[in-house]
């Protein structure tokens, strides 16, 4: 394996925008979008719900382009942009502070022991979690739990992204309490005006979908068979690019809807490459082409789900029973 050096070098001229091409991207979704949420309108309440989930599934697509602006991907050095994503950010509980501040720190250190859990999933070694007592276990157990994923809207948005990062530090993330507060009142305002249905439909429907999705997605980016961690005095970060980060198999309409964030491994390596480059630089460095894979196959959903604890004599991450423990946290551990 090439040096990073030399590989940030090679993927540096993927780094370049097509301002034109991104704004257009970005209107032809929010018009999408715009449909879908149309749809969540009219008809019977099965359409209603398939046009509901489908429109949660174009705001993960809308999140993207917040995700790249605020890593300069994109809209580089345009105010126009910024109102328009920062507002987009609050309204999918993503506040611009404390998902700035959590995702460049996850990119810094991913896959390195010592502070993986910061910004993404905890993960604690088979010693560590031996050792931990068993309000710590079950503290563990509930942020890796497939229905805190599934729940993420509550658990993971509302209550982690939002609620801790305000009651942590007030004046830093004062933008999280904004979220809430523009949350309440909008679910509040649409159910006085529009009725409960429109609401759930229109509007609570598509976010608990993308917040769930957007979670998941999140999740097997780093969690998946193959997947290596380091400790930090041997952690580099061409190694969590390459040997600690996903490539999500799927179909153009997958990758259109979820932004390329399954080409995670070549992100991971230089995230100034704007979403809609990054094929042609998974297609253009020979390192880039063998990643660690995995997709929405339900098989592949559970084989990503089951893994719990990184196993250092192993080298692998597994699954609570494969390390010895049972499906419920132990009471009379230390």
């Amino acid at each position: 394996m090439r040096d990073l050096p030399t590989l940030t070098r090679e993927s540096r001229p993927f780094t370049a925008e097509d301002i034109r091409k991104s704004w257009t991207l970005l209107f032809s979704t929010f018009v999408i979008w715009g449909l879908m949420v149309y749809g969540t309108t009219i008809g019977p309440v099965w359409q209603r719900t398939l046009f509901s989930v489908l429109a949660g599934m174009v705001i993960v697509r809308l999140f993207i382009f917040y995700h790249d602006y605020l890593h300069g991907s994109l809209f580089r050095g345009s105010k126009a942009v910024k109102p328009i994503l920062n507002t987009l950010g609050v309204l999918i509980l993503n506040p611009p502070n404390v998902w700035k501040r959590s995702h460049n720190y996850h990119h810094q250190h991913n896959a390195q022991m010592a502070t993986a859990s910061i910004g993404s999933y905890p993960v604690m070694t088979v010693k560590q979690y031996e050792e931990a007592n068993w309000k710590l276990r079950l503290l563990y157990r509930a942020a890796r739990h497939p229905l805190t994923i599934f729940f993420g809207y509550f658990f993971i948005f509302i209550l982690g992204m939002c609620t801790k990062s305000f009651l942590t530090d007030p004046k830093r993330h004062f933008d999280s309490l904004v979220a809430l507060v523009v949350h309440v009142a909008l679910l509040v305002g649409l159910t006085h005006f529009f009725g409960w249905e429109t609401t759930f439909f229109s509007f609570f429907l598509p976010l608990f979908v993308a917040c769930g999705l957007g979670a998941y997605l999140f999740y097997i980016q780093h969690n998946a068979p193959g997947i290596q961690m380091r400790p930090r005095t041997e952690w580099t970060y061409t190694f969590a690019a390459l040997q600690s980060s996903t490539f999500m198999d799927g179909s153009w309409l997958t990758h259109w809807l979820t932004g390329n964030i399954g080409y995670h491994h070549v992100h991971h390596l230089n995230s100034n490459i704007p979403f809609y480059r990054l094929p042609e630089a998974m297609a253009a460095i020979p390192e880039l082409q063998a990643p660690i894979r995995t997709s929405l196959n339900p098989l592949d959903v559970y084989r990503c789900l089951r893994l719990k604890l990184w196993d250092p004599e192993r080298k692998e991450l597994v699954g609570f029973r494969e390390a010895g423990f049972g499906l419920i946290p132990s009471y009379n551990a230390r």
